[in-house]
This record gives C-alpha cells, structure tokens and sequence, in this order.
C-alpha cells in the first residue's frame, strides 16, 4: 500500500523519468526524435525542480525546450543549416582545399603518363564529379550533419561560457533563492547548457561533460530524495558510456 501511495505521488517525475531514458536510447542512436521526446522531458522536470526548489535545474530545463527545437532543426535541414557558421564554413572549407590539392596533384600526375585532350578523359571525370556530389549532397540537398570533433578554438569559447555562467548562476542562486546546494546546482546546470549545445551539433566530446554531469547529479538528487531521478541518472550515467563507444564509430 505504502508503495502505491508513492507511486501516487510522485506520478510526474516517474513519467519524466521513463521518457528521460527513452532520450538517452535515442540520442545513441542519434534519432531525430529524440528531440521531441526530450521537449516532453523537459516539460516534466520544470514541475518537478520548482518543486523540490532546484531553481537552476528547472531553468535549464527551459533552456532544453528552446535547443530542442534548435536540435531538431539543425539534424532536420543537416549541414545545410550550418553552411553559414564561421567555425563549420572554415573546417569545410580547408577540407575541401586539400581535396582539391590532393585531386590537382593527381591528374598532375596523370596528365605526364597520358596524351593531353584523352576522349576518355572528360567524361570519366564528370561521371566521378557527379557520383561524389550525389553521394555528400543527397537527392535533396541536404547534407547530414555528421558526428565531429570538439576543435581547440571552440572548445576555449565553451569553457569560458561554462565559468561565466557558473558565476552568475551561482550569485543568483546563493543571494536570490533558497537553493540548499547553489554551487553544485550552478555547476550541473552551467555545464549541462554546454554538453546539451554540443549535442545540437553533433559533436562528439559532448558525452564525456554528460559523464561528469550524471555522476554529480546522481549524488545531488539522492540528498534530496528525488529517487526516480537519481535512478534516472544513474540510467544517463550507464548509457554516456554506450554513447561514446556509439558515436566514435560515426566520426
């Protein structure tokens, strides 16, 4: 009887929980619908943390409403979305130089072992051209946003977002709310806004801030009693490390 009274009461956050570990399945798999099905979470949890009074957390929970949406649109419209950003534009950008370079050097290469103006030469080299753009553009094209690695440049941009935004949350919480632990609810949330924003762009080191993420807030929420979401966490946690062995076959 006991046990069904709990499970009365605490209906919200065991649903927030189940669809939480539907999340992490689909994000593995990098399925598309694990945005809507994260909106849908994140919606839960914003009752749950303004009821236990994780301020933080419940704010961060808007803030994966508004990049879900984001998520889902960049993994809907794929590269194309990004071929506008600076960072994206000059990584293509120097990838398709040394290709170019590779290929220049090649028919180079060629041309001293083959008569110029080849009747072979042209066609073969169109139908190649043409078989290379179907294959990375796609019949509609879109390109696939594909899994990358975290680069230097944006990486240092990242960990300066996540110190300024611990600070500020961290003030916020210690003088503004009745936060019981506002520096380790800054550190989970500031860190969380990071590796969620890398997840929106497919970038692959964003499981190893998850890892660090789950183990904190396994412990966190175990202190305040929210038992389905530490086992929720405790899920993410298991799975983060299914993620990263997943997503390195991608790269």
């Amino acid at each position: 009887m006991a046990i069904q009274d709990w499970i009365s009461g605490n209906r919200i956050e065991i649903f927030g929980a189940i669809t939480g570990i539907v999340y992490v399945f689909l994000e593995i798999r990098q399925n598309i619908w694990l945005w809507p099905v994260g909106i849908i979470t994140s919606a839960v949890y914003i009752i749950v943390f303004f009821t236990s009074k994780f301020y933080a957390d419940m704010s961060l929970q808007v803030y994966y409403l508004l990049i879900s949406c984001l998520g889902w649109y960049w993994w809907m419209r794929g590269g194309r979305a990004l071929k506008n950003d600076p960072v994206d534009h000059f990584s293509e950008g120097a990838s398709l130089q040394g290709r170019q370079q590779a290929t220049g050097a090649r028919r180079e290469g060629e041309s001293e072992s083959r008569p110029e103006n080849s009747p072979l030469e042209e066609p073969a080299l169109s139908e190649a051209k043409a078989c290379t753009e179907q294959r990375e553009v796609g019949g509609q094209g879109d390109v696939k946003l594909k899994v990358t690695r975290l680069n230097l440049k944006t990486g240092i941009i990242l960990a300066i977002v996540f110190v300024l935004l611990y600070f500020l949350l961290w003030l916020i919480l210690s003088r503004l709310t009745d936060s019981p632990v506002p520096e380790w609810d800054s550190f989970i949330t500031s860190l969380s806004i990071v590796a969620t924003w890398m997840l929106a762009r497919k970038i692959y080191e964003h499981w190893f801030l998850w890892i660090v993420v789950n183990s904190a807030s396994s412990v966190i929420f175990l202190t305040r009693g929210l038992y389905p979401t530490v086992i929720l966490y405790m899920v993410y946690l298991l799975m983060s490390f299914a993620g990263i062995k997943v997503w390195k076959r991608s790269l």
